[in-house]
Order: structure tokens, then C-alpha cells, then sequence
């Protein structure tokens, strides 16, 4: 993409910020897009749940770098899959099968797993199933104890 095109995209893209737009239904959202707020929510809640066990930011941010990371999102969806309903996999599938670059920090396994794993997170947060998130993301943190 040429950076001209990039510029009259980004201007659009803020056009559009102030005029209130809904977004559209996250069962017809791009998977990348739920794997973004997925990314996000999952961050945050992560967070939420490691800052009452350290004074020390520096901590606190390992510990996220490492269960936020692919590598641990491919062990959640590992472990996960199994118990997923029908829709739930089917999100989980589209949001694996997203195109995207692979970071060298992971290989291409872990990070369609994690992009699975987040593209799901971001569509139940969209949906507003609270419990549904919840059962999911306390497990990838269990994990993290196991190693």
C-alpha cells in the first residue's frame, strides 16, 4: 500500500470517528478485528488481576508479556478447544485462518492459535458474555503456573 493511500485512509478512518457509527454485528466483524479487541481485553483483564500482586510495575509487566504472549494463547486454545460450543469454535476457526504476519517471537502454530484465541475473546466481549470470558481467561493464567 502506497503511503498516499495509507494517509486518505487513516483521514477517512477519523472522519468516521466523530460521526457516532455502530459497530456492525460481531458475528459478521473481520476476524482480525475481533483478534484486536480480543487482544485488548484480554491485556486489560490480565492486568486487572496482576496488580494486586506487586508493587513493582516491572513485575507485573513480565508476568503479562508472558501470559498475553502467542506462545500461551496456543496453550489456552490447546487446551480450550475441546470445550468450545459450535459457534465458539467456528469464530475460533475463522480467527486461526486469518492472514496476518508472524512475528519472529513466535512460530506461524502459536500465532494462529493466539490470533484464534483472541479473535473469540473479542467476540464474546463484543456479545456481552461476561461469564463466557471470564471461564476462559482465568484458565490461560493457570496455565502459567504449570511452568
Amino acid at each position: 500500500m502506497k503511503f498516499e493511500q495509507y494517509q486518505a485512509i487513516k483521514a477517512h478512518a477519523l472522519a468516521m470517528c466523530g460521526q457516532g457509527k455502530e459497530l456492525e454485528n460481531p458475528k459478521t466483524l473481520n476476524p482480525i478485528l475481533l483478534a484486536y479487541i480480543g487482544d485488548v481485553v484480554f491485556s486489560l483483564y490480565v492486568r486487572m488481576r496482576l496488580l494486586p500482586t506487586s508493587g513493582q510495575i516491572r513485575v507485573i509487566h513480565d508476568l503479562d508479556a508472558r501470559i498475553v504472549s502467542a506462545k500461551m494463547q496456543s496453550l489456552a486454545m490447546d487446551t480450550l478447544e475441546t470445550q468450545f460450543t459450535p459457534e465458539e469454535a467456528a469464530v475460533a476457526k475463522r480467527g486461526r485462518n486469518t492472514k496476518s504476519q508472524v512475528p519472529k517471537s513466535a512460530t506461524v502454530r502459536e500465532y494462529r492459535q493466539g490470533t484464534a484465541f483472541e479473535a473469540l475473546m473479542g467476540y464474546l466481549f463484543l456479545l456481552e458474555k461476561q461469564n463466557e470470558w471470564k471461564s476462559l481467561w482465568i484458565r490461560p493464567s493457570l496455565l502459567l503456573r504449570k511452568k
